[in-house]
């Protein structure tokens, strides 16, 4: 499921779920309440929502303009050994081989036929040790399957991560590690830092669009004090004002930022080129699985961006231009940024002659009621994605 899409039924006030290969997070006892919502990803349990009259709106101010701490479901799977480059290169879209330690990338794997199984960021933490952080879904028996014969083991590594995010969480991160953050330290690095007392894998990544970056807690042989964790970090962003949130706010930013959600936004069907994530697949680079498929793929982007001053694109709202329908939305939300409604529309095929960028479509509504909206780029907002890649300039960067 999306982190984004909630399902809620009806007619129980309290659906009981199994503890069975569900985890709970290891920070919920400091924020939990009766009304706390969760959703799962990944197996994992992270709050949607605190409490039922929530406003995600003051949260996402919070976000664009200082910094808030999220508890989030990502999960690596550690790739380490010999072979653990060789592996990667199999089964991944990117190059792996030229990735430095202390750097990250965004790598998509692919099925044999070009379609997109699985996105997600790969980070090298030594010359044999990688974790990817995958999106929802299987993938740690898909990599040992592919890693057959090779000097190589896949594992989970059971690593919760926290996201502080906003333009002042690198504020937060220089106070939590005493000082002296240094300046290289620019978007898509990662490094092992001293964090409160306590030696965490941090990066400079998130799901918001914004300054943001990612704490990652161990799980052994040194394992994280989850709570001692919790508390320092909130005392260090307290003179930046940092607060908690749930995902309402990210949820909203990730939106405008166009990051997609793989398995609903990245439909089962579509290849790299059809989502408009063509610029990640180096076809020159040694065989890889699904690299024959994508030669010979239609080139076509069916995945774009969807403006709609009128109304608010939602979740399988059809879109129509001509005689019928030609798409329909996979996600949207109202753009406070922006004062219009954003979302993705998945067009059926190709714009026979053309390309359906700056079209305007009709968003059927609900109701049956037609809106004019025109299909964009992405992301909507900060088009050059400058925001993420801001510069540290506070007290360490010397």
């Amino acid at each position: 499921m999306t982190r984004d899409k909630h399902f809620y039924i009806e007619s129980f006030d309290t659906v009981a779920l199994s503890s069975f290969r569900i985890e709970q997070s290891p920070f919920a006892d400091r924020y939990v309440t009766d009304e706390t919502v969760f959703c799962l990803y990944c197996d994992r349990l992270y709050p949607a929502k605190m409490t039922a009259g929530e406003d995600p709106l003051s949260k996402y101010w919070k976000l664009r303009r200082g910094v808030l701490l999220y508890d989030v479901p990502e999960k690596p799977l550690e790739i380490i050994g010999p072979d653990a480059t060789r592996l990667l290169e199999r089964v991944l879209a990117c190059r792996v081989e030229t990735l430095g330690v202390g750097r990250c990338r965004y790598g998509i794997a692919c099925n044999s036929d070009g379609t997109v199984l699985m996105d997600g960021v790969i980070m090298r933490l030594g010359e044999d040790r990688f974790w990817y952080v995958k999106a929802n879904g299987e993938f740690e028996s898909w990599l040992k399957a592919n890693g057959l014969g090779l000097d190589v083991a896949v594992s989970d590594p059971n690593s919760r991560v926290l996201q502080i995010q906003g333009p002042r969480s690198l504020d937060v991160l220089d106070a939590a590690i005493g000082g002296g953050l240094p300046a290289d330290f620019k978007y898509f690095r990662a490094g092992f830092f001293d964090v409160c007392g306590q030696t965490l894998w941090v990066s400079r990544t998130g799901w918001t669009g914004e300054m943001g970056i990612e704490i990652y807690c161990n799980s052994g042989p040194e394992p994280t004090d989850h709570g001692a964790l919790w508390d320092d970090l909130l005392a260090c962003g307290e003179p930046f004002g940092m607060e908690f949130s749930s995902s309402s706010s990210m949820g909203i930013r990730r939106i405008e930022s166009g990051i997609l959600d793989n398995g609903t936004d990245i439909e089962p069907d579509l290849t790299p080129f059809g989502a408009g994530l063509g610029q990640f697949v180096r076809l020159e680079k040694d065989d890889f699985i699904g690299r024959a498929a994508l030669e010979a793929a239609d080139r076509s982007q069916l995945l774009f961006g969807l403006l709609c001053p009128t109304a608010t694109p939602e979740a399988d709202l059809q879109v129509h231009s001509g005689n019928g329908p030609v798409g329909h939305v996979t996600i949207g939300t109202w753009s406070p940024t922006l004062e219009t409604g954003v979302g993705y529309v998945r067009f059926d095929r190709p714009l026979p002659g053309d390309d359906w960028l700056g079209k305007t479509v009709l968003l059927r509504d609900r109701d049956g009621n037609s809106h004019e909206a025109t299909v964009d780029t992405l992301p909507f907002v900060d088009k050059q994605k400058q925001l993420p890649r801001a510069i540290w300039s506070g007290p360490g960067a010397g």
